[in-house]
């Protein structure tokens, strides 16, 4: 079966989402590096770890926060939990589960990295935009996530 292959609109629109969203997170990456030697992927995890609120997730629902594998998220919880920035720990709900817990250090960081990031954000993003461009990405990426089940 031949597939419905994508007109020049829509293959411009899907090329421009590929190469723009690419170049964004290696920008915001790269400015988190250079400054505090935080990773994006480590700079989310404080975010949502100190979004909770106790100051931790369990291992399962934090993989599926930042969406990564759980044996990925594993050796990059163990690398910030040796930088000093989390924790892990026993859930006391059921004992089985794992919790990763933000830090004083965790959170020293991520307030000392935040104006970077937002920095970051704003400029190669939120100020190219008009407030109703911003709105539409708001709505296409939530329409995304919901049909793909993550919302």
């Amino acid at each position: 079966m031949e597939p419905n292959w994508l007109t020049p609109a829509e293959q411009r629109a899907w090329r421009g989402y590929m190469d723009g969203s690419q170049r964004l997170m290696e920008v915001l990456n790269r400015d988190l590096q250079q400054h505090h030697d935080l990773s994006l992927a480590d700079y989310r995890i404080l975010v949502l770890l100190s979004e909770s609120s106790d100051g931790s997730l369990r291992m399962s629902d934090l993989a599926d926060g930042v969406m990564s594998s759980r044996s990925r998220l594993t050796h990059q919880i163990r690398r910030m939990e040796n930088e000093g920035m989390v924790v892990r720990d026993t859930c006391i709900e059921d004992g089985r589960g794992v919790l990763a817990v933000i830090t004083d250090e965790g959170r020293r960081r991520l307030a000392v990295a935040a104006p970077t990031h937002v920095v970051g954000v704003r400029r190669n993003l939120v100020d190219l935009l008009t407030k109703n461009q911003l709105k539409v990405l708001a709505e296409v990426f939530e329409r995304v996530d919901k049909a793909m089940g993550t919302s």
